[in-house]
């Protein structure tokens, strides 16, 4: 086939300098319809097209407002057609808002855009174009993370290696990083293939990708690793981009990855001629239309937070191999203390060189807002921006529309910290409002409800002038998921709505499910539900159908599962391997029962989680979330401490599972501070602030001083999410990986400055700081336990005295309404929590556990028959009893013949209650339940 006839490019060109062009568009321009409301930082934003702009938009300073304006400018100007504008956003949410206020603006002519959306997208749209040219065909399969996963282990399987000490999730984690970084099988660095499978990383990687390739298939990060490849390996295909993109606008800059940056890079240079003396490094492609000699150096780069797979919790590579970022980049104020790999300066510098003319790229966002380095993200890109774009002008949006001054003063000084960043002040021209409130509390319980109280105080007093304060505009933003059960416990007690952002509530979170689910196994082997939840939860090898013989031996026989279960697995109605995981499993069950009432429940809980293999399952997982999972079993472990026993701790859950509303409810939002980017409240409180927590100390081990600066920023985001109000809390005491903690306050307070800032005094007057020299201790005043509270949640606990609640001083009640301990007496600030249910069933309310001290005396007394538990009716499912034994009598004798569906027929040679010794006569012995059997 004839190469099409190639035409001389038209070089393009703008008015001249005060032309009647230059002149006509300057009055367009100035008679803009949409941007009479732009200040002036924002206007310049806007107007200023050509060449590349970076847009340095500080939070709440109308970043979306001049991204939006910008593109109806240029399409009102008829600068571009639609089609010929790239704008990338990172969600799909902000690419549809972009469009719909784009649409406002110039009408339907947005609709003409389609290369307006995600890298992702964009990026899948592309290669669908070209899949030939990379090993794809245009209806490839994008795979999600399960198939990946799939996929891995089945390679793993073709190595013989052993998924338990190598997991497919750890080695999809790897590849993932890789990808986001850019770097294709052969230029994975050495030592970090060899932190895989003892050196077979990259080997695995590239068996991968052909996989892949095989399937015709693409995970999500080829959907730019393979585009990256394509414009390499094929010049032509790239230059037909570059001349059709005459605008390129980015947002959310500062949260890019590698490969989205080398990617943009491709894009953002005007064609060059197809001579091949000046290609991209490692674009040139060979005669046959190979890879040629790709750039296998790259240069160190800090990765905050970053770990291979977007893993939070550390760096699993080695460092790369090349030129050291100080020599390559020119910026001997940044060091490198877990470097990754980032294609060497020989592809930066010659893109970077003016050689090329560069494209009219803009690039929005900020610096002081990248915390997401646990996921790939690079801060360096955008604070590179004006090296690696020669004369790129950077606007700087100051004046703040969201907070009040105290509030960006406070955010501003914190920020001003970190040395990697390019600097700005944001400003406001409204009140200063409210100071920063910092208040210190006890413990993690105290926080809750200090915070609680103060929510209701709000409502209180804005009801009192005549207004409202709606719950939806106030947030709790934490630095860590586990923080949130308390708040969630706290609000429950008070009846206040909440939602949690980003996620489900804690006790509806899977792995708390699960561990819930053993609980209730323990305490009420007749609750199905439960026990088919687990029972192949850490996978045992139970698969459905043994789920389903279970099912249906229970129904006919109307027992529950876990009796079933214990039946079954005393025959040979199961295979081997099956039936030995079955019993193991009962025998445990069987094992907690016995010692549910001689161990404290929170002890038989981490028992159960250790033996069931369930805390194992989490700790060989190497998921992102892995590690939360885990903290959330502790907390889960902890929340039960303030309940006597297991079945008291499993009626609290109930009710709060039972706890429902409505989507139109107003409620108070839960949520991280990561979760929090790009939202806005009146009022926001921030608990946790503690050294350990926040800055989180995972992040300063694993990353040093990148680390401390990604927090800071996180620190910064929290602050600038509050409107009117940000509160500020810290405890003295807190309960991290299952150990209690003296806590320090945050390094990050003593950064706010002290004139923008209130300290505060926790509700109640328990700030709780009297050992740690912060403050009076609560039990320095015992008439505290006596105070008054106005609100709410105490007003209903004083209608409940004299139930099981507080006296008329505030003490609680004991069992005979009474303080008094074994002797009578209990000491002050002591509670006296050991309420039992009476023979008839009625009780107390528990609060919180004993002492350990008495809760070992309570159970010492118990084992020597002292304090005897009430004995349980017998149980029964629909009014017939449920036997104790191992079956009732069989209708079958020894020497009946039978028949059996799965070992044929037999002759009967033992009974046993309902179970049958049977010699079969091509099966041989076996031991058979008698209802899977009939009479020949």
């Amino acid at each position: 086939m004839s190469e099409p006839k190639r035409h001389d490019p038209v070089p393009s060109r703008q008015p001249a300098a005060g032309g009647i062009g230059a002149r006509a568009m300057a009055a367009r321009a100035g008679n803009m319809p949409f941007g009479h409301e732009l200040n002036p930082e924002q206007r310049e934003a806007v107007e200023t097209l050509d060449g590349p702009v970076l847009v340095l938009a500080g939070a709440g300073t109308g970043k979306t407002r001049v991204l939006t304006t910008r593109i109806a400018h240029i399409l009102t100007l008829g600068r571009a057609h639609p089609s010929q504008i790239l704008a990338v956003t990172f969600t799909n949410k902000a690419a549809r808002q972009m469009k719909e206020r784009v649409g406002t603006m110039v009408g339907h002519v947005v609709e003409g855009m389609p290369w307006m959306g995600t890298f992702h997208s964009i990026g899948v749209k592309i290669l669908r174009r070209h899949a030939e040219l990379v090993g794809l065909k245009s209806d490839f399969t994008i795979l999600d993370v399960d198939d990946q996963v799939r996929l891995m282990k089945q390679l793993l399987e073709a190595e013989k290696l052993d998924e338990k000490r190598w997991p497919a999730r750890m080695l999809a984690g790897l590849i993932d990083g890789w990808k986001n970084r850019g770097l294709t099988p052969d230029q994975v660095p050495a030592g970090e293939a060899a932190s895989f499978a003892n050196g077979k990383g990259r080997k695995l990687y590239q068996a991968y990708q052909d996989r892949l390739k095989t399937l015709n298939a693409a995970d999500f990060g080829d959907l730019l690793l393979e585009c990256i490849r394509l414009f390499r390996q094929h010049p032509d295909v790239l230059r037909q981009y570059q001349s059709r993109f005459k605008f390129i606008l980015v947002d959310e800059y500062q949260d890019t990855n590698v490969a989205q940056y080398l990617w943009l890079r491709l894009l953002s240079q005007s064609a060059p001629s197809p001579s091949p003396a000046s290609p991209l490094r490692g674009s040139a492609p060979s005669p046959t239309g190979g890879e040629g000699e790709e750039s296998a150096r790259h240069t160190p780069l800090p990765s905050p937070l970053v770990g291979e797979g977007g893993s939070p919790e550390r760096s699993e590579g080695e460092p790369g191999e090349g030129v050291s970022l100080e020599d390559t980049w020119d910026a001997p104020e940044k060091s490198a203390p877990h470097p990754d790999p980032l294609p060497a300066s020989g592809e930066r510098e010659q893109a970077a060189s003016g050689a090329r003319e560069q494209k009219n790229i803009c690039c929005v966002g900020d610096d002081d807002q990248s915390i997401y380095g646990w996921r790939g993200a690079e801060v360096d890109n955008i604070l590179r921006f004006d090296h690696d774009f020669p004369g790129a002008k950077v606007i700087r949006l100051e004046r703040n529309y969201r907070s009040t001054g105290h509030i960006l003063a406070a955010a501003s000084q914190l920020i001003a910290h970190n040395e990697g960043r390019l600097g700005k002040t944001l400003r406001t021209e409204d009140e200063d409002g409210e100071k920063v409130q910092v208040t210190g509390a006890w413990d993690s319980e105290e926080e809750a409800r200090a915070i609680g109280e103060e929510i209701e105080g709000l409502q209180r007093a804005a009801r009192e002038r005549g207004e409202d304060h709606p719950l939806d505009e106030i947030a709790i933003l934490v630095r860590a998921s586990f923080q949130m059960r308390e708040f969630e416990d706290r609000f429950i007690q008070l009846g206040l709505p909440y939602r949690v952002i980003g996620g489900p509530r804690f006790y509806e979170r899977a792995e708390i499910r699960d561990a819930l689910a053993y609980l209730r196994v323990i305490a009420q082997p007749a609750d199905d539900l439960a026990f088919e939840r687990i029972v192949n939860t850490p996978k045992r090898g139970l698969g459905d159908a043994t789920v389903q013989m279970l099912h249906d031996y229970a129904r006919k026989q109307r027992i529950p599962m876990t009796e079933a279960a214990d039946r079954i697995s005393a025959t040979d109605e199961m295979k081997p391997k099956a039936r030995g995981a079955l019993r193991g499993l009962m025998d445990n069950f069987a094992r907690w029962r016995e010692q549910k009432d001689k161990l404290p429940h929170t002890e038989l809980a981490e028992i159960v989680l250790d033996e069931s293999g369930y805390t194992e399952m989490w700790q060989k997982d190497r998921s992102a979330d892995a590690a939360g999972r885990l903290e959330n079993l502790k907390e889960l472990v902890k929340s039960m401490e303030q309940f006597e026993n297991l079945q008291g701790f499993l009626e609290h859950i109930s009710l709060v599972m039972d706890t429902d509303r409505g989507e139109q409810e107003q409620s108070v939002n839960i949520m991280t501070l990561h979760s929090a980017k790009g939202l806005e409240f009146d009022t926001v409180f921030l608990p946790g602030w503690e050294e350990g927590l926040f800055p989180h100390q995972r992040s300063l081990d694993d990353q040093g001083r990148a680390g401390l600066e990604e927090e800071r920023r996180l620190a910064h985001v929290g602050l600038t999410r509050a409107r009117r109000r940000a509160k500020i809390y810290f405890a003295a005491n807190r309960r991290i990986h299952g150990l209690w903690t003296s806590n320090v306050p945050s390094r990050f307070l003593d950064e706010l400055p002290e004139q923008h800032v209130e300290v505060k005094e926790a509700a109640g007057g328990t700030g709780g700081f009297g050992m740690s020299g912060y403050g009076p201790s609560r039990f320095d005043e015992m008439g505290a336990f006596g105070s008054s509270y106005s609100t709410p949640g105490w007003q209903r606990a004083q209608a409940r005295k004299g139930k099981g609640g507080f006296s008329e001083n505030g003490a609680p009640y004991g069992k005979t309404g009474r303080r008094g301990g074994p002797d009578g007496d209990t000491p002050d600030g002591v509670f006296d929590q050991r309420d039992e249910y009476d023979e008839d069933g009625h009780g107390g309310t528990t609060a919180s556990p004993l002492p350990l001290g008495e809760r070992d005396r309570e159970r010492g007394g118990r084992a020597h028959g002292a304090a005897r538990a009430p004995k349980r009716a017998p149980l029964t499912i629909e009014g017939e009893l449920i036997a104790k034994s191992t079956g009732t009598a069989s209708a079958y004798a020894v020497g009946d013949r039978v028949f059996h569906l799965k070992f044929g027929n037999g002759n009967v040679t033992a009974v046993d209650g309902n179970k049958l010794t049977i010699r079969f006569d091509k099966a041989g012995e076996k031991r058979v339940v008698d209802s899977f059997v009939e009479r020949v």
